[in-house]
C-alpha cells in the first residue's frame, strides 16, 4: 500500500489561539524580545495588510501601524495547545505528530477511505479547524517532505499518487526545509528552484554544503524514507475500582482505597517512579464526583503512609447516596531508583520529609517555607525563602563573613548625627546608651541592581552593646548624616 502523508500547516496559529481565548478588533500581533529589542512573532490578517511582517521592531510596526494592538507571546502555552490539537487530530488516523511549531503531520495511509476519500477528509479538517478559529494550509501526498513543500509552498490539496516528483520541481529551495544559510549559498550558484538541483553534480554540493540538502531532495521524492514517528505518551499512573453496590461506610472506602494504593504502587515500582502527589475521585450514585487531592514531601510508593494521608480528607466526606466508582491517579510522579538500605542519615531524610508532607497538607504546601542561601553581600538579601517541600535544605551555609544579627529588619531611624557611634540614642520610643562599641564593616551597594532601599550609598555597619542587654546592629551612610538600626543579636 503506497504511504500517504497529511501535512498541516497552521500559519497564525499563536496569533488565532489568543485571538480564541480573548476576541480583539483591529490589527493584532504577538511580541517577544528577540536580539534585544521587542518584535513581532505573529499576525492576523487584518495586521499583514498594513505592511507588517515576522521580525519587524515593535516601534517600526507602531510607527505603520499606530492601531496595533499587541499581546507579550508564551511559547508554552502554543506549544501545549498544539499537543491538544495534535491529540484531537487522532480521530482521523492512530498515527499524528508535531511538526515545527506550527503545524502537524498525519500518516492517513489507510484511513482515509473511512472519511470517503483523502479530499473529503482535508475538507472535514478544514471546517472543523475554521470553526475553532485557526487559519490552516494542508497537503497530502506520498512522502511527508512532498506535503510539507506543497501546503507552504504550493496551492494544497491532494497530490496523486506518482505525481510528488512533478509537484515538487517548480518550487523554491525553501521547500525541502533547507536552513537560510544554505538556501543562500545555493542562490548564490544560480540554484534558485528544486528542479536546479536535480540538474548538477551532486559530489559538489556536498563538498561544498554538506549532506542537507541531498538528503532533504531524496525525502521528499521518496528516495529515502521518512516516517511518522510521534513523541512517546507520558506514562498514566491510575488505577480504577468499580464497585458492584453502593458504599458509604468511611471503612469501605478507606478498604477501596487499600486496594488502590496497594496497586497503583505496585505500577510505581515497576518503572521505578515515585508519586508527589495523588488524586482520589469518588464517583457518587448520583453522578457527582468528590476530588481528594494530596501532596508528598518526597517521591513515595509506599501505601501505609499514603493511607494515613487520606485518613484526614477522608474524615467527613459526604458519600451522599453511596460511591460505585473510586479512582486513584498519581498526577506529578518522580523517578525513584532502588536504593541500597545503609545506615546513613538517609532514614532521617524521609522522616523530615514526611514530617513535611502531613503539615504541607494540613496548612498549605506554600506556608512551610526553609531559608536558602543567595549570593549576594547585601545583608537582607543573603537568603531566599523556598517552599520546604519543593527545595533541599543546605547544610554548609556559606561562612568567612562578619556576624549577621539574628533578626534583620527594614532600617529604623534614630536620634544622632556625625560619624562617630552616638554614646545615646533614641529608638521606639526609649532611650539606649552605648556601653561597648564593635567595627566598622562597609558594605557597599550592588550597583548593578536599582534597590530604592540602597540608592543613598554605601553604608558603615557597627554591632553596638547597649545598657539595657540588647546588642543592636546600627549603621552610618557617609553621603547622608543619620543613623539607623538594622538588626538585632541574639
Amino acid at each position: 500500500m503506497t504511504r500517504r502523508i497529511l501535512s498541516l500547516w497552521l500559519p497564525r496559529f499563536a496569533a488565532d489561539l489568543s485571538l480564541r481565548r480573548c476576541p480583539a478588533p483591529g490589527p493584532f500581533a504577538l511580541v517577544a524580545k528577540e536580539r534585544g529589542a521587542d518584535r513581532l512573532t505573529c499576525l492576523n490578517p487584518e495586521a499583514c495588510a498594513r505592511g507588517l511582517t515576522r521580525g519587524m521592531g515593535l516601534a517600526d510596526a507602531r510607527a505603520l501601524c499606530p492601531d496595533l494592538l499587541t499581546r507579550p507571546a508564551d511559547p508554552l502555552s502554543v506549544a501545549q495547545a498544539l499537543e491538544g490539537l495534535r491529540r484531537w487530530a487522532l480521530r482521523y488516523c492512530p498515527w499524528a505528530a508535531v511538526d515545527g511549531a506550527e503545524g502537524l503531520v498525519l500518516d492517513i495511509t489507510g484511513a482515509a477511505h473511512l472519511m470517503g476519500g483523502e479530499a473529503t477528509l482535508l475538507d472535514d479538517l478544514a471546517a472543523r479547524l475554521a470553526r475553532m478559529g485557526f487559519d490552516a494550509r494542508m497537503a497530502v501526498a506520498e512522502t511527508r517532505g512532498a506535503a510539507w513543500a506543497v501546503a507552504h509552498f504550493g496551492q494544497g490539496g491532494v497530490v496523486p499518487t506518482g505525481e510528488a516528483a512533478r509537484s515538487l520541481m517548480p518550487l523554491p529551495l525553501d521547500a525541502l526545509r533547507l536552513d537560510p544559510e544554505t538556501v543562500e549559498g545555493l542562490t548564490r550558484l544560480g540554484l534558485r528552484i528544486i528542479r536546479d538541483l536535480t540538474q548538477v553534480p551532486r559530489a559538489g554540493l556536498v563538498r561544498r554544503f554538506g549532506t542537507a540538502p541531498m538528503l532533504r531532495l531524496d525525502q521528499a521524492l521518496g528516495i529515502v524514507p521518512e516516517p511518522v514517528t510521534p513523541a512517546p505518551e507520558p506514562p498514566c499512573f491510575a488505577v480504577r475500582l468499580s464497585l458492584p453496590d453502593p458504599i458509604g461506610l468511611m471503612g469501605d472506602i478507606a478498604a477501596g482505597l487499600d486496594r488502590l494504593l496497594a496497586r497503583l504502587c505496585e505500577h510505581l515500582r515497576g518503572a521505578e517512579m515515585g508519586a508527589r502527589r495523588l488524586a482520589l475521585e469518588l464517583s457518587r450514585t448520583d453522578g457527582s464526583v468528590v476530588r481528594l487531592d494530596i501532596g508528598l514531601a518526597r517521591a513515595m510508593r509506599d501505601p501505609a503512609p499514603m493511607a494515613q494521608l487520606f485518613a484526614r480528607a477522608l474524615d467527613g466526606m459526604d458519600a451522599g447516596f453511596g460511591i460505585d466508582r473510586m479512582r486513584l491517579t498519581a498526577p506529578q510522579v518522580e523517578a525513584l531508583p532502588v536504593q541500597q538500605v545503609t545506615t546513613t542519615g538517609a532514614q532521617a531524610q524521609d522522616d523530615l520529609a514526611d514530617l513535611l508532607t502531613r503539615l504541607c497538607n494540613r496548612v498549605g504546601f506554600e506556608h512551610v517555607t526553609r531559608y536558602l542561601p543567595a549570593d549576594s553581600h547585601i545583608p537582607e538579601k543573603t537568603f531566599s525563602i523556598a517552599a520546604a517541600a519543593y527545595s533541599d535544605p543546605c547544610s554548609d551555609w556559606p561562612r568567612g563573613h562578619p556576624p549577621r544579627p539574628l533578626v534583620i529588619f527594614p532600617p529604623e531611624p534614630i536620634t544622632g548625627s556625625g560619624r562617630a557611634v552616638p554614646c545615646r540614642f533614641k529608638w521606639r520610643g526609649l532611650w539606649w546608651r552605648v556601653v561597648a562599641v564593635s567595627g566598622p564593616e562597609r558594605i557597599s551597594p550592588e550597583w548593578w541592581l536599582d534597590d530604592p532601599a540602597w540608592r543613598t550609598g554605601l553604608r558603615d555597619y557597627w554591632q553596638v552593646q547597649t545598657d539595657r542587654g540588647a546588642r543592636l546592629w546600627l549603621f552610618h551612610t557617609p553621603q547622608r548624616d543619620g543613623w539607623c538600626v538594622q538588626g538585632e543579636f541574639a
